[in-house]
């Protein structure tokens, strides 16, 4: 069933100055360059006024900035992007779930299972676990014992969350993720490894949500802490005992070494590395690729990419760069004879 709004109704619900014809009716949002007559998109960049003046959109979210950008009905939001999410969200509604058990189902007698709860094919839920009202356990999850998942939770099929863990209300977990798996923790004994066992739980606040196949490890003894609102994306490694400060976001394949501390409202890019006992203030942005190998304490934008280059250039270089401090010392030598022979001509 098709959901559409007029655009009165969409600036009634969620603010913003509307200019032009408020009866225009909102199917859908869309790209600038795809939208159709019944369809939204945003504008919050200027090197894309060509496509705003191209776009076959029937409306515009715009900035305060370019609000007679165009002649189009449009919304004037202080910030376009958000508010198109927002837009998003209200024309494509996550789908409902019927509150019931399904017969292939293995819980646990000493399970809490509120009575509001969707649980789907093949899941199991271990002794003293906790699954609070209007979740959704999608096929195949695991919950083990005694692990508390708050109200609104959503679970997608083949999440496994291990034991202990507690997560606060409204989690999103995608396919594949896990949560609570034993950490990274060995010593070396007579030349064999042994295993440390984890002891540590993770504890996740509210609102937060796990891309697929991305790993949370539980502590070694304290807990990892995943705060509330914190965004991770898909096949993230977050190890033992790692905190991640609220609303915090992070790109896919980023990795965290153990007992990192990572501040509030950070931004770190894909594919980035942070090693293990660091502190990254709040507000820190880190680049995709880029390896931080100590802490941050000042808020700001850090990167550490070596720019990309032909395959015959970045070899050269690459030469070059295994010298650069033996070439330091000549130059300091260098600087050094300089310095004597100016004083000898003076």
């Amino acid at each position: 069933m098709s959901i559409s709004y007029r655009l009165a109704d969409i600036a009634a619900q969620l603010g913003g100055q509307l200019l032009g014809d408020a009866e225009v009716c909102i199917t859908q949002v869309a790209t600038l360059d795809n939208a159709r007559p019944d369809q939204i998109s945003f504008f919050s960049n200027s090197k894309y006024r060509a496509k705003l003046a191209a776009t076959g959109a029937g409306a515009v979210i715009v900035g305060q900035a370019d609000a007679d950008a165009t002649q189009l009905p449009r919304i004037v939001s202080d910030n376009p992007y958000a508010y198109f999410a927002k837009v998003s969200a209200l024309l494509n509604p996550s789908p409902s779930f019927k509150p019931g058990i399904h017969p292939s189902a293995v819980i646990d007698a000493t399970a809490q299972i509120d009575p509001a709860v969707s649980i789907a094919a093949q899941v199991v839920i271990e002794a003293g676990a906790k699954i609070s009202a209007h979740s959704v356990i999608g096929a195949g999850c695991y919950v083990g014992a005694n692990t508390v998942i708050g109200p609104h939770a959503r679970l997608y099929p083949h999440v496994t969350i291990y034991h202990d863990c507690v997560i606060g209300s409204g989690l999103i977990a995608h396919s594949g993720s896990v949560i609570g798996a034993d950490g990274f923790g060995i010593a070396m004994d007579q030349g064999r490894w042994i295993k440390i066992p984890q002891i540590g739980r993770v504890v996740i606040g509210d609102d937060v949500e796990i891309g697929a196949n991305t790993t949370i490890d539980r502590g070694a003894l304290d807990d990892t802490v995943i705060e509330d609102g914190v965004k991770l994306d898909n096949q993230i490694q977050v190890a033992h005992n790692v905190r991640i400060g609220a609303h915090t976001a992070i790109a896919g394949c980023a990795g965290i070494a153990g007992s990192a501390v990572i501040g509030r409202y950070c931004l770190i890019g894909g594919g980035a590395r942070i090693l293990g006992h660091l502190q990254l203030a709040d507000h820190v942005e880190v680049a995709a690729h880029t390896l931080v190998g100590k802490s941050i304490r000042e808020p700001g934008s850090y990167a550490a990419i070596y720019p990309f280059s032909k395959s015959e250039d970045w070899r050269k270089n690459a030469v070059h760069l295994r010298h650069l401090d033996e070439m330091l010392k000549r130059i300091k030598k260098l600087e050094q004879e300089n310095a004597l022979l100016k004083g000898k001509d003076q």
